[in-house]
C-alpha cells in the first residue's frame, strides 16, 4: 500500500491506510510520550492528576471490554438458543440496557481520555451532565413501568427535566464564552 505524505490531493496518510485498533494504540502511544515530554514542567499535584487519570483509563477500559464481551456472550447465546423473542419486551429492554451501560463507560473513559490529552480540566459539567442523562436514559429503558411506583417515574423524569436544563445552561454558557473569545 503506497503511504505518501499526506496533504496532497488524492493521497492518503499512514493513519488514513490503518485500522481503528491501530490508530487508538496510535493515538494512545502520542499521549503517553506528551506526558512524558511535560512531566518535568508539571507540578506534583499535575503528576498525581495523571497517574490517576491513566489508572482510571486503564481500568475503565477493562470494564469495557469485559461488558462487551458479556453483552456479545448474552447476545450470541440468546440467538443460538433460540430464546430471542422479538415480541418480549423484557429481552430488549435487558439487551439495551447492557449497550446503555457500554455507551456511558465508554463516554466516562473519552472524558477522563481528554484531561490526559491536555484538551480539558478534570472536571467537565457538560460531560458530567451527558453521563448522568444517558444513566437515566437506561433507567427507563430498563424500567417495569407495571412494577414501578408512579412517584419514582415522576421523580426519574424530574430528574431528566433538571439535568437537560442544565446541560442546555452550560451549553449556552459555552457557547457566549467562544463567541466572547472570537
Amino acid at each position: 500500500m503506497d503511504q505518501r505524505a499526506p496533504g496532497r490531493t488524492g493521497e492518503t496518510s499512514p493513519s488514513q491506510t490503518r485500522g481503528p485498533i491501530a490508530r487508538h494504540i496510535t493515538a494512545a502511544a502520542e499521549s503517553l510520550r506528551e506526558i512524558r515530554m511535560a512531566w518535568p514542567q508539571l507540578s506534583i499535584y499535575e503528576r498525581f492528576e495523571e497517574l490517576v487519570a491513566i489508572t482510571l483509563t486503564a481500568l475503565i477500559s477493562l470494564v469495557v471490554v469485559a461488558a462487551v464481551a458479556n453483552l456479545c456472550f448474552r447476545i450470541i447465546g440468546l440467538v443460538l438458543y433460540e430464546i430471542f423473542d422479538p415480541a418480549e419486551h423484557t429481552v430488549f429492554q435487558a439487551v439495551f440496557g447492557m449497550v446503555f451501560t457500554v455507551l456511558i463507560a465508554l463516554e466516562f473513559n473519552h472524558s477522563i481520555l481528554s484531561v490526559l490529552q491536555r484538551k480539558k480540566s478534570i472536571v467537565q459539567v457538560r460531560t458530567v451532565m451527558l453521563i448522568a442523562l444517558l444513566a437515566l436514559v437506561r433507567k427507563f429503558i430498563i424500567l417495569d413501568a407495571s412494577k414501578t411506583g408512579p412517584l419514582t417515574i415522576l421523580g426519574l423524569a424530574a430528574s431528566v427535566l433538571a439535568l437537560g436544563a442544565v446541560h442546555w445552561l452550560v451549553r449556552d454558557q459555552d457557547r457566549k464564552d467562544v463567541e466572547t473569545a472570537a
